[in-house]
Formats: structure tokens, C-alpha cells, sequence
């Protein structure tokens, strides 16, 4: 899809949100999703997949067969550069910066060497009241472990399918 269809399909998403008074979780709550997965489904950085159709026209009925059937073809995963200058997503930018090693550091004590996936990948923002009665923001990252692997050439498939062939 290219930026510009992409963007006219996320305005009119954005737009059936707007129209319908209702929050990222509060369509959370309808559907069963996670409120930043809802954002990421109406900015078109996640597939909406069939099972959860229902309830998503339940929460949006103002979604056009056309919308759904947009929503439902695998997106075109991509951010603005520009977007980093942007006051929230800069300091969650710089956050991640500041702690990345010490969370990386534990990762690997508790896990070993590997990551924490962004595929299988869950992500939430709640609201709490903090001990001294302000607000704060909890950002939720749930991510699958992934371990890295020893590259072995006899665990290589493609090369084991190599060796099979004639043709050189």
C-alpha cells in the first residue's frame, strides 16, 4: 500500500474513533484487545484478523466493508522519522536509551543470550494514582523471549536441501 492511500485509510479510521466518542480502551474493553493494539489496528500497523471483526463492528459500527477489508490485508509497518521530535515519543525514545543496557543486562542474567520479541508482542498504557496521589503512566511490554541460536552449518536447512541437489 502506498503512504498516501495508507494515510487516507488511517484519517478515515481515525475519523469512525473520533465520530464514535469512544477511547482506545474502551474499545479495548469491547473487543477484547489491548487498547494500544486497537491503536495500532486504526493506524494501520496491525492486521485485523477475521475472529475479531464482529467485535470491532460492534464497538465501530460506522466501519465500511471497505475500512474492514483495508484492515484486514497485512499492513505496511512503517513510522515517520520526524515522528521522534514529538515530545511523548521522545522521551519514551529516551527512556528505553537510559535503561535499554541495565534491561537488556537482566534479560540476559535471567534469560541468557536473546531478546524479548516484538512479534509476539503485547503492549498496554494504564493510568495509576503513584503513592503521592499524582497520576502516572504504566507502559506494559510483553514480549516472548527469544534465545539466540549457534549458527551451525548441520542445522542450516538450506544448506541440507543444497547438498540433496544435482544441479551445481
Amino acid at each position: 500500500m502506498e503512504a498516501a492511500t495508507k494515510q487516507s485509510v488511517t484519517n478515515q479510521l481515525l475519523a469512525v474513533k473520533s465520530a464514535s466518542g469512544k477511547t482506545y480502551s474502551q474499545l479495548a474493553a469491547e473487543t477484547g484487545l489491548t487498547n494500544v493494539y486497537v491503536a495500532q489496528l486504526l493506524r494501520r500497523q496491525a492486521q485485523l484478523k477475521p475472529d475479531t471483526v464482529p467485535k470491532l463492528r460492534e464497538a465501530l459500527p460506522s466501519l465500511t466493508d471497505e475500512l474492514i477489508g483495508a484492515m484486514m490485508s497485512p499492513p505496511w509497518r512503517s513510522y515517520d522519522p520526524n515522528l521522534i521530535q514529538e515530545p511523548t515519543i521522545y522521551r519514551l525514545n529516551e527512556a528505553v536509551m537510559h535503561f535499554g543496557e541495565s534491561i537488556k543486562e537482566i534479560i540476559n542474567e535471567d534469560f541468557g543470550d536473546g531478546i524479548m520479541s516484538a512479534i509476539d508482542f503485547y503492549c498496554s498504557v494504564d493510568k495509576v494514582k503513584g503513592v503521592d496521589g499524582n497520576n502516572r503512566v504504566v507502559v506494559t511490554l510483553d514480549g516472548k523471549y527469544l534465545s539466540h541460536s549457534e549458527q551451525r552449518t548441520e542445522n542450516m536447512v538450506s544448506r541440507l536441501n543444497l547438498r540433496g541437489s544435482t544441479s551445481e
